[in-house]
């Protein structure tokens, strides 16, 4: 029989009031089950486990809506969202090699709106319309009548709209300090410098490849470009860009000796400080994102190549006396000699056939570690980050295809961009150093690699010069500049994948002066149009040429390049004179 537990006085079986309940503690569990009282004990521990487990998930997700929602809402662009509060990103001015400056901020005022505070919201709304005509009235309307959080109504006011929202004498609507950044030469080094989005983050050019030396710190960033220069080759380049009617058009001069970018133009262009939807193609550079086949100016490397080899001697001859036949494939010449061909005259006459047997006779190997050294496998690592990687064939192809040699020898097979030819180009002729590209003015010029030997580097400079006093290149025959470079049309490829006749891009690559090379000038045109002036013609000769010329002469005193003026010119030009003294 259980014992009792509880126990009292009691009077005829009932508690009377007041009389207490006695408890025997030390009996209460001794009939108790061992596995009863296990059993007990382990749901216990479940239930706390579970507890444990739900309140770790509800601080996840507390975390995550403090990390990813919450930010998100902080700052806003538009009325579309709530804004909590954010700081004002400075950032440092960006100025040329001479000190102007091409990139700086202003302070500015954001207007936002704490809609719980906002005066009748319709007429809000209305009013802000009007003083900002480029907002829309339902979202504005939509926001403050909520009557609760604080929106971003219009990023950086000028203060003549600040005035007009203080009149409007609304305690609701708030001004917040911010910066908006200003690019006072516009269109004129847009692809250089850049730009940022309206929280002024970086987005392009050197704005973004630089983001955090910019943020960090506030000594102005220097260009190694001269906005007098970047204006005058500008100017030229669009005049004549419109005379062929292309499509597009870049220009690159580079300091020969450090590979220092002076200018960069590419066209069309945009103005930083104002880009709308119709800018898409002109955000576009040109010059460092388009890879290209650049046609004949490959014939300058493949030449540089071939000397460095030993295999090539300057004075050999090559057969162009007919077209090359190959396994899958035929070259001709644009206007052949038919005729056997120095290397000289090879580059002078522009000969497919001939650089072709250069090549194959260099071979593959000397080929592709050539143009390799000169980055032609690489994307450019500059302040910039929209550069493009070169189009190469697969190493395997290029082992076993003479085709591929062959084709790459005279202009074809391989893409890339002005930029890779100019820094390639100024190796060449500069004493035979690779320097990278750089858009930063260099303190020290330590950075260079050898790729050929001095004297190849010299011969490479007479067979050029060669090319503008005797070749396509003559309508950049500067009179006292001394202009040494080499021409280049390449058919583009059609929907098809096929070279067509009538779409071409073409390419003038120069230095100057080329006796002792200070500069180095890239020209190139895509789909230029024949004109009566060109005779119907659409090579480079004829567009790339005389405008990369024009650019010369108006550069060099500029540049501070005496002209240099030798016996036979001054013979020639007295010649002339005297002919219209007549």
């Amino acid at each position: 029989m259980r014992k009792k537990i509880l126990t009292t006085k009691t009077k005829n079986n009932f508690y009377l009031p007041g009389e207490e309940i006695n408890v025997q503690r030390e009996d209460m569990f001794i009939n108790w089950d061992n596995k009863q009282q296990s059993g007990y004990l382990a749901k216990g521990r479940i239930m706390f486990g579970i507890a444990c487990c739900a309140c770790a998930y509800i601080l996840v997700a507390f975390r995550l809506l403090d990390t990813c929602v919450l930010p998100n809402l902080a700052e806003t662009d538009d009325v579309t969202g709530l804004y909590t509060g954010g700081e004002v990103k400075k950032r440092a001015d960006i100025i040329d090699v001479n000190g102007a400056i091409v990139a700086t901020s202003l302070p500015t005022k954001d207007l936002d709106a704490n809609a719980k505070n906002i005066l009748s919201p319709r007429e809000t709304a209305l009013k802000l319309t009007e003083i900002f005509p480029d907002l829309s009235f339902d979202e504005v309307y939509k926001k403050l009548k909520r009557k609760r959080g604080t929106y971003t109504i219009k990023r950086n006011l000028s203060p003549h709209q600040q005035s007009l929202v203080i009149a409007l004498g609304n305690p609701g609507l708030e001004f917040r300090k911010s910066e908006k950044r200003i690019y006072p030469h516009k269109n004129l080094l847009a692809h250089v410098t850049g730009m940022t989005d309206i929280d002024n983050n970086g987005v392009s050019g050197i704005e973004k490849g630089m983001e955090e030396r910019i943020t960090t710190s506030e000594i102005p960033v220097r260009l190694s470009l001269d906005i007098g220069v970047q204006d005058t080759i500008r100017t030229i380049l669009k005049q004549n860009m419109e005379k062929y009617h292309a499509l597009s058009a870049a220009a690159v001069l580079m300091n020969t000796q450090t590979s220092e970018v002076v200018a960069m133009v590419s066209l069309p262009d945009f103005d930083p400080n104002n880009v709308g939807k119709e800018d898409t193609k002109a955000l576009f550079n040109t010059a460092t994102s388009r890879v290209y086949e650049p046609g004949s100016v490959l014939k300058v490397f493949n030449a540089a190549m071939a000397l460095e080899s030993g295999k090539i001697k300057l004075s050999e001859k090559f057969d162009a006396t007919e077209p090359m036949r190959l396994k899958y494939n035929t070259i001709y010449d644009y206007r052949g000699e038919n005729r056997w061909l120095s290397l000289e005259e090879v580059l002078i006459y522009s000969s497919n056939i001939g650089s072709a047997r250069i090549a194959l006779q260099a071979g593959f190997s000397e080929q592709y570690n050539f143009l390799k050294k000169i980055k032609f496998f690489d994307r450019l690592d500059t302040e910039i980050v929209e550069t493009a990687r070169p189009l190469v064939p697969p190493f395997n192809k290029w082992k076993i295809s003479d085709s591929t040699v062959a084709t790459i020898g005279y202009g074809y097979g391989i893409s890339v961009s002005p930029l890779h030819l100019a820094a390639a180009y100024s190796a060449v002729v500069n004493g035979g150093i690779y320097h990278n590209p750089t858009f930063l003015a260099k303190e020290k010029n330590d950075d260079g690699y050898r790729v050929l030997s001095d004297n190849t580097s010299k011969q490479m400079r007479k067979l050029v010069r060669s090319v503008v006093t005797e070749g396509s290149g003559k309508r950049a025959n500067i009179t006292g500049y001394e202009v040494g470079g080499k021409t280049g049309t390449a058919n583009k490829l059609d929907e098809n994948g096929k070279y067509g006749k009538k779409k071409v891009r073409t390419t003038f690559m120069a230095a100057f002066p080329i006796s002792d090379p200070k500069y180095t000038l890239v020209v190139m045109f895509d789909e230029p149009k024949a004109i009566k002036e060109t005779f119907g013609f659409t090579t480079s000769g004829w567009n790339a040429v005389p405008t990369g010329g024009e650019i010369i002469s108006a550069i060099a005193p500029q540049l501070n390049i005496p002209a240099n003026y030798d016996l036979e010119e001054k013979i020639n030009n007295r010649i002339i004179e005297a002919a219209f003294g007549m």
